[in-house]
């Protein structure tokens, strides 16, 4: 039963982590959720602990980001106030969090987001992998065709030298088997030969 709630926690978290910058990352909001903490609390601890919280760690979204964030997953507070932006939290910044906020849940919690960024990360390794095969089958596929390209072509020129050759020495063939009158001396057979 608590590896169903183990999974299950990793798939809700799993939709809540976004790429932003080239980095995945899960906004305030939604990691204040899962914390079971305000999202002004928990960004009050971040800027109570910042040591701990380098620019890798968490980044505040800039307005632009924010706003297309925000209009992209309605994942955001009902009125959520643009004069601060939402502050995007890394895996590690997620981690961080939780060791600030000193919670039992946030240290469940965190404990789950790290699996669903793993999972995340084997899923891309993976489709890495299945890319760099497809891309060797490609080229393989492509330099047989290459290949067979040739030979056809090669199958093609000799076909066509052999009907030329046949064109050009084509002799008038001799026919095959008797035809009436072909007999030196002798009269073709029917009314003028005189049989009855």
């Amino acid at each position: 039963m608590m590896v169903m709630s183990a999974q299950a926690a990793v798939a809700a978290v799993l939709p809540l982590i976004r790429t932003v910058r080239g980095k995945r990352v899960i906004l305030d909001s939604d990691l204040a959720r899962l914390y079971g903490v305000s999202t002004g609390r928990l960004n009050q601890q971040a800027r109570r602990n910042q040591r701990r919280f380098p620019p890798d760690f968490a980044f505040p979204l800039t307005r632009d980001e924010a706003a297309s964030r925000l209009l992209q997953f309605a994942t955001a507070s009902p009125g959520r106030n643009l004069r601060k932006p939402p502050i995007a939290y890394t895996e590690h910044g997620a981690v961080m969090a939780a060791n600030v906020l000193n919670s039992d849940r946030a240290a469940a919690m965190s404990v789950e987001i790290v699996r669903a960024f793993i999972r995340l990360r084997k899923a891309a390794l993976g489709r890495d992998a299945l890319s760099r095969k497809l891309s060797q089958l490609e080229r393989a596929v492509k330099t047989r065709l290459d290949r067979h390209d040739k030979e056809i072509e090669a199958l093609f020129k000799a076909v066509e030298s052999l009907i030329g050759r046949e064109e050009e020495t084509q002799t008038p063939k001799k026919r095959i088997g008797f035809v009436q009158g072909d007999i030196p001396g002798r009269p073709p057979t029917g009314a003028a030969s005189g049989r009855r």
